[in-house]
């Protein structure tokens, strides 16, 4: 077993007393509280003749993620767009974004493992956030050293399961809802294999990304899963699944009573009971001609799709888990999203730049931020996103050759104004005219040259009347101006 570390024995109390007066607490996830705010949740995977959903990982993943085809859709038409995004290194200057650069310290995030992109990276880190609220990730090499000390051959990003880390707050005044309270490390440990359990791995704050875009209000750093408000959509959108398989499973027509007359042996009834499911139930007996003897009235005791409007009940469901999972229904391609104006050229555009702007930049950004603790920023930038190359973000051509339009004539009145143009086209890509206080040339409208400066001579040749083929050429009197001829 390895030495504990100054963490370990200090603020866990691994192999010593922890320091006096500051008490560890450990956060452990989200799942482990809400079956007491939500005792509904809970608990077995079948409840009655409906499917539920565990209060834990595997029953997010498994009842939720794998198990709706609308959250899946939801959640795959975000991670296509979400896994686009590159990442780069983005300069400040005078606390202004500046230009966006590249280096050979982003190859960490380019390759984060071996055959794995930026891609990949984002699109675990999007399903690890929908299943249970939290990505973590650190970083080992082969000589299997891990966080900071992950310095040698076949560096790499590995992901932490977020159902197997815990987070360590550490508090002087022994409160973790004191305002002392503060995240002092990440404890990370499997379930045992075989009934061997591993040493947990403890790790330091600096030494984990974590990204947590939807906070948990009862909770001061974890995060939580955007299934949690929706797990009643979910299932009523899966009970709407289910009422039309069996619908089909059984005939494919109205639910039917049927009605014997007072006095019917039971052996009778069962008998015909037999007979009629054997010839009727089914899909494949759909639409059978009914024969029904010996005084038996068949009675229709339910309603088809219409009458019941499955489709209006069912894309309500639909919606609300859009929704919530900041995809507009127009984008995935849902029911109540692809009728009436919502299909319009601009309606599509607002949705597209409404999901963009509400959820994938945001959601770049604070990825960006959690990632920055696994690579080291050149001074002067930190880690940013670059989205120029994302086909689904680019306006329309029209849109942007006016946006074009609108750049080019203000570059033209800044140099026509005697501002620098480098300096120009720097300030007006960055959208930040304060560049130009100090790139003045001193020199205003279009005269852009000192009063009194010589007139170059190339200038002054060029200003020479051209000569008439069978004339004698004029001569100057001196002052710049050529003499008028008189006589005939």
């Amino acid at each position: 077993m390895a030495k504990p570390s100054w963490f370990q024995r200090a603020v866990l109390g691994v192999g010593a007393t922890p320091l006096t007066g500051v008490k560890a607490f450990t956060q452990p996830p989200f799942w482990e509280l809400e079956q007491f705010r939500y005792p509904w949740l809970a608990s077995t995977s079948l409840r009655g003749d409906r499917e539920g959903i565990d209060n834990d990982f595997d029953g997010y993943v498994g009842a939720a993620y794998k198990a709706d085809g609308v959250v899946f859709a939801c959640l795959t038409t975000r991670q296509l767009v979400f896994s686009e995004a590159r990442f780069q290194w983005r300069q400040l200057r005078g606390g202004r974004p500046g230009d966006l650069f590249g280096n050979d310290a982003l190859a960490l995030l380019e390759n984060p493992w071996p055959g794995g992109t930026t891609g990949d990276l984002l699109t675990r880190m999007d399903a690890d956030v929908v299943a249970a609220g939290n990505f973590y990730a650190t970083t080992a090499d082969d000589a299997g050293r891990l966080g900071g000390s992950a310095t040698g051959a076949g560096r790499r990003v590995v992901r932490m399961r977020p159902d197997w880390v815990t987070l360590v707050i550490s508090s002087r005044s022994q409160d973790p809802r004191s305002l002392d309270a503060r995240v002092v490390g990440y404890v990370y440990q499997p379930p045992p294999v075989g009934g061997r359990r591993e040493d947990p791995v403890t790790l330091l704050p600096e030494e984990v990304a974590h990204y947590s875009p939807h906070p948990d209000p009862a909770a001061m750093y974890r995060g939580m899963s955007p299934l949690t408000p929706i797990l009643t959509e979910i299932e009523a959108d899966k009970a709407a699944t289910v009422h039309k398989r069996q619908f089909f499973a059984n005939g494919a027509t109205p639910s039917l009573a049927i009605r014997f007359p007072e006095g019917q042996p039971p052996e009778v009834m069962d008998a015909f009971r037999e007979r009629f499911n054997a010839a009727h139930q089914g899909a494949g007996n759909a639409y059978k001609t009914l024969f029904i003897g010996g005084g038996a009235d068949p009675v229709v005791i339910g309603k088809d799709f219409q009458q019941m409007d499955l489709k209006a009940t069912q894309g309500v469901s639909e919606t609300r888990i859009a929704a919530a999972l900041r995809v507009h229904p127009t984008i995935v391609g849902l029911s109540e999203g692809m009728q009436g104006s919502s299909l319009n050229a601009g309606n599509f555009a607002s949705a597209r730049r409404g999901f963009v702007d509400g959820w994938a930049r945001p959601s770049w950004r604070m990825a960006a931020g959690s990632l920055a603790s696994l690579v080291t920023a050149p001074g002067g930038s930190h880690l940013w996103y670059d989205s120029r190359d994302i086909a689904f973000l680019r306006d329309d051509a029209k849109d942007e050759a006016e946006t074009h339009g609108i750049d080019a004539r203000t570059i033209r009145s800044l140099v026509d104004a005697g501002f620098n143009p480098d300096a120009v086209v720097d300030a007006v890509m960055a959208r930040d005219l304060s560049r130009l206080k100090t790139k003045h040339s001193g020199l205003f409208s279009v005269q852009l040259q000192k009063p009194g400066t010589p007139e170059p001579a190339s200038s002054a040749a060029a200003a020479a009347p051209a000569l008439v083929p069978g004339q004698p050429a004029s001569s100057s009197n001196g002052n710049g101006r050529v003499p008028a001829r008189t006589g005939a």
